[in-house]
C-alpha cells in the first residue's frame, strides 16, 4: 500500500484515506468533531491514559483535507481557546501576596519540606504568580502534558517547578540517549522537560535548590502517571551559560550532554536565531535507553 502521508508518528496510506472518505459518506450528519471520535474508535488510536486521541486526529483530517484528500463537512464551531491569544490582550497571574521576610538558614532547620503538585489546585495562581513576578522568564503558560511544584518549608512557599513535554528535537540528548527516530516518536512521551525553576530571592539556604531536585526526580514519575497514565524515565533542561553555571543541576548529579545549535525547531536558516543552551540530563531509571528505544 502507498503511504499518503506521516502525521505525529501515524503513517497514513491509501488504503486508510478510502476508510475516511467511507466513514465521513456513512455519517453525512456529523460533525468533524464526531468524526475524528468515530475513526480513533474505529483505529484504536488512543493516549496512554485510555482517553481518544482525538485532537490529534481532527489534526490529521485536517491535513488530509487541505491535500485535497478527503472533504470534511464545513466548520460549525469555533473553539475560543484563551491558550491561543497570548499578546497583549492576555491578562498577567493576579499578583499573589507572600511572606518576603528573608529566611536564612541550614537545610537541616527547615526540614522537612513540603512538596505540593498544585495543577488543577487552588493554589495554581499562586505558582503562576510567582513565577510571573521572580523569574527572569517571567510565566508563560505550558501546552501538553505539564505540571506545577510548589515547595513549602516553615508553612512557607520557598521554591516552584515546572515541568512539560520535552521537545521533539534535541541532538546531544537524542545521541545519549542513542534511540532511532521511530524509537523517538514512539517514546519521547516518556521524558519531562524542566522549563522553571525558581528558588524564591528572600530564600537563602545553602544546598536547597540541588536537595529540591533531588526530592523531584522521586516524586516526578509518580505524580506523572497518576496525571496522564505513564511514568516518565529521563528529566532534561536548558541552561544559559551566558546567564548561570547550573551549579545545582551538577551537584545534584545532573549531566551536561552538549549545547543547542541556536536555530531553534522553526530556523529557517542554519544560522542561530536565538541564545545557545547547554543541555543536561537525568536518568530515572538504570535500564532508561533500553525503555526508551523499544519500538
Amino acid at each position: 500500500m502507498e503511504t499518503v502521508l506521516s502525521y505525529r508518528g501515524r503513517i497514513v496510506t491509501d488504503a486508510d484515506v478510502v476508510f475516511i472518505r467511507q466513514l465521513i459518506a456513512d455519517n453525512p450528519a456529523s460533525s468533524r468533531r464526531a468524526l475524528s471520535q468515530k475513526l480513533c474508535e474505529a483505529w484504536n488510536w488512543r493516549q496512554a491514559n485510555g482517553a481518544l486521541r482525538e485532537m490529534v486526529c481532527r489534526g490529521l483530517m485536517l491535513m488530509l483535507h487541505r491535500a485535497g484528500h478527503i472533504e470534511l463537512p464545513p466548520v460549525r464551531w469555533v473553539n475560543q481557546n484563551p491558550l491561543a491569544r497570548r499578546g497583549a490582550d492576555r491578562s498577567k497571574p493576579i499578583p499573589a501576596l507572600v511572606d518576603t521576610t528573608l529566611l536564612q538558614s541550614s537545610l537541616a532547620a527547615i526540614r522537612p519540606l513540603e512538596f505540593r503538585q498544585v495543577r488543577h489546585t487552588g493554589e495554581e495562581p499562586l505558582f503562576n504568580s510567582l513565577l510571573d513576578r521572580y523569574h527572569y522568564l517571567g510565566y508563560a503558560q505550558p501546552v501538553g502534558e505539564h505540571l506545577k511544584y510548589l515547595v513549602y518549608a516553615l508553612g512557607r512557599p520557598i521554591a516552584c517547578l515546572a515541568w512539560s513535554s520535552a521537545p521533539r528535537h534535541l541532538g546531544p540528548r537524542d545521541r545519549f540517549i542513542g534511540w532511532s527516530l521511530e524509537a523517538r516518536r514512539k517514546n519521547i512521551r516518556f521524558l519531562a522537560y524542566n522549563t522553571r525553576y525558581l528558588i524564591l530571592p528572600f530564600i537563602e539556604v545553602e544546598h536547597l535548590a540541588s536537595h529540591i531536585l533531588g526530592r523531584m526526580a522521586q516524586l516526578l514519575s509518580e505524580d506523572w502517571e497518576r496525571m496522564y497514565g505513564h511514568p516518565v524515565h529521563y528529566l532534561e533542561t536548558f541552561v544559559d551559560p551566558g546567564r548561570f553555571r547550573g551549579t545545582c543541576y551538577r551537584a545534584a548529579n545532573w549531566k551536561v550532554l552538549g549545547r543547542t545549535t541556536g536555530r531553534g525547531k522553526d530556523a529557517p536558516t542554519k544560522k542561530p536565531n536565538r541564545s545557545i543552551k547547554e543541555v543536561l540530563g537525568y536518568p530515572l531509571t538504570q535500564d532508561f535507553r533500553q525503555r526508551l528505544g523499544e519500538i
